[in-house]
């Protein structure tokens, strides 16, 4: 691993979180919009990849958890009439509490059984949510404008607005998996995601530790989904639960940066918004261009681009691996080991 190379690459990581902090200054309003979406997005691969990447949760489902968070915000600020800050935590723990019984459902499933249960999960809460009274039925509705007001009295203090709070999500979501990762919870994630049948063997218990990523990741996706609604302005069905924007781009985001790290995400959100800006005019050629893409890189290159970067020298920019606290004893490399922290049981 090279020193320089490594400082290089955390100098650009600082120099552009730092450029995303100055961005109302330096951004235009358009700019900015395209970016809140960026973070969201980001957030969004960064759980998807946690669970496929990590727990071997293949979900085609997460949407559902996006529109809850929606749909609880608009719940809780248009017919509650609760302040906006209070409401966007109780969408986040709403989110959760939905997803415990979701996961006692679909837990129950595994490999391409429990895919499809995630996305039938995703379509019952959609229908729920269209049922609703008070949310517009199938159409949706609008936020109140008193509820949109109490980000900015003005369009432009909205939008720095939107993104500051997009950004900071962002930025949460990637330290909470980062440090999840250097956890011991992580270090069971990871002997998951190298190999589950060793890592039950060796004490893993890897039901819990499934169960522990799932029910981390929905606060996360239903906060996603009250930024989705700020942005839109609006809940609808078809929209928060919209499983192109928030699952299949998501699917594509993490294959192609890379599955199963924590900067793939990353990088595949930034190839994704360039390739969308760069061919938006083609129509369906842009769609047909990523499948391209996405199976080209699923032949030749299974790690995604960054595990290209991997192969190529460039290290790891934040090493997601298990930090070990003082006096714990020094991890035994190789197969054979006997006498590896993993042997005790994670989660």
């Amino acid at each position: 691993m090279s020193t320089p190379m490594l400082l290089g690459a955390r100098a650009i990581l600082a120099a552009g979180v730092l450029a995303c902090l100055a961005g109302p200054w330096l951004f235009d309003a358009n700019s900015l919009t395209v970016l809140t979406e960026f973070f969201i997005v980001v957030t969004l691969a960064l759980m998807w990849n946690l669970l496929a990447g990590y727990a071997d949760i293949i979900s085609v489902g997460q949407q559902g958890f996006v529109g809850v968070g929606a749909y609880a915000f608009f719940g809780f600020t248009a017919l509650l009439h609760m302040s906006v800050w209070a409401a966007v935590p109780l969408a986040a723990l709403t989110t959760l509490l939905i997803a415990v019984p979701v996961m006692a459902v679909i837990f129950r499933l595994r490999t391409a059984y429990l895919a499809v249960g995630t996305w039938v999960a995703a379509d019952v809460l959609m229908l729920i949510a269209g049922k609703l009274p008070g949310f517009g039925g199938g159409s949706g509705t609008s936020l109140p404008i008193p509820v949109v007001k109490q980000f900015g009295a003005r369009l432009g203090d909205r939008i720095d607005m939107f993104y500051a709070l997009s950004l900071g999500l962002a930025l949460i979501a990637f330290l909470a998996t980062w440090a999840l990762l250097r956890s011991r919870i992580g270090l069971g994630l990871t002997a998951m995601r190298d190999n589950e049948e060793a890592a039950g063997s060796s004490g893993v218990d890897l039901v819990r530790t499934r169960i522990l990523c799932f029910l981390w990741t929905a606060p996360f996706l239903g906060l996603a989904g009250v930024m989705t609604a700020l942005e839109k302005l609006r809940v609808a069905p078809t929209a928060s639960f919209n499983i192109t924007d928030w699952t299949i781009d998501i699917i594509f985001i993490v294959v192609i940066g890379g599955i199963g790290s924590l900067e793939g995400p990353i990088l595949g959100a930034i190839l994704f918004f360039l390739l969308r800006q760069w061919l938006a005019d083609f129509g369906a050629w842009y769609l047909i261009l990523l499948g391209v893409i996405s199976i080209g890189v699923i032949l030749f290159e299974p790690k995604g681009l960054w595990g290209a970067c991997r192969r190529w020298g460039f290290p790891d920019i934040l090493p997601a691996g298990h930090a070990p606290g003082p006096g714990a004893p020094e991890r035994v490399a190789g197969p054979d080991a006997q006498e590896a922290p993993a042997a005790r049981t994670v989660g």
